[in-house]
């Protein structure tokens, strides 16, 4: 059952993989296409985490929950499951494939920041525009270890 929700999980890391490979050879696109493709890609990521959850639940023999957040995984079980600690561990450590799904989801979900005009009085005072890195090397490296975390999760499952 798990190899099932694996290879659910992988067919979108796969899509946003595909999509990312493609922004790295955009600069004659538009910039609404590049966007779409940038865009495309985080939300492709973050259904993968979603069903990466619902995979962990099958995984558990939970065959109806589809959990959206590790608390709602956690509540399902009453007992305590490794694969909650993993999460926890990564939700907590900065840098991490899953704070950096939380950043680019954040930024998604929020209208863009009015930018200040460049004066020569302000010129000191305008910083770079803050935000989650949507570089192509910052995203394929979000892919890699999403995929490595439930590549690790189905070769524990699948040993049984």
């Amino acid at each position: 059952m798990a190899s099932q929700w694996h290879s659910l999980v992988c067919q979108k890391l796969f899509l946003a993989k595909t999509l990312v490979a493609r922004t790295e050879h955009a600069e004659e696109l538009p910039a609404a296409d590049r966007e779409a493709l940038i865009q495309g890609a985080v939300e492709l990521m973050l259904r993968a985490r979603q069903l990466l959850l619902t995979m962990i639940a099958r995984c558990h023999q939970n065959k109806a929950a589809t959990p959206t957040t590790v608390d709602e995984l956690e509540t399902l079980f009453s007992y305590p499951i490794a694969e909650i600690g993993t999460l926890r561990e990564l939700i907590d450590t900065t840098g991490s494939w899953w704070q950096h799904l939380d950043q680019l989801e954040r930024a998604l979900s929020e209208p863009p920041k009015p930018r200040k005009t460049v004066t020569d009085e302000n010129i000191i005072a305008i910083s770079a525009e803050q935000g989650p890195d949507r570089s192509a090397e910052a995203l394929k490296s979000t892919l890699a270890a999403i995929s490595a975390t439930a590549r690790a999760i189905d070769d524990q499952h699948s040993e049984w």
